[in-house]
């Protein structure tokens, strides 16, 4: 059986596979979980109010503060296969 960090860095490369876009939310919920589990809790500075993207970035981001390294992956294993039922054909 593999171990969760086998299986999280699989579902890291699932993604790429993926035939149809998930949606905004969806990829940065995706995102947050990966910073989180891959650098911990996010210490970078708040983006400036013109790059809306990476404002969003951070927030979902910053709101996983203080969540394991573990239940990250958990969750982004999770994640990748309801977006697998949903965006693969």
């Amino acid at each position: 059986m593999a171990t969760l960090q086998e299986r999280f860095e699989a579902a890291a490369e699932e993604v790429k596979t993926l035939t149809k876009r998930p949606t905004d939310v969806e990829l940065l919920e995706l995102y947050a979980l990966f910073k989180q589990a891959t650098v911990g809790d996010n210490d970078t500075s708040k983006p400036g109010m013109f790059d809306l993207k990476g404002k969003k970035k951070w927030e979902f981001w910053t709101n996983l503060k203080g969540t394991s390294k573990e239940d990250c992956q958990e969750k982004y294993i999770a994640k990748m296969e309801e977006l697998v039922v949903k965006y693969r054909e």
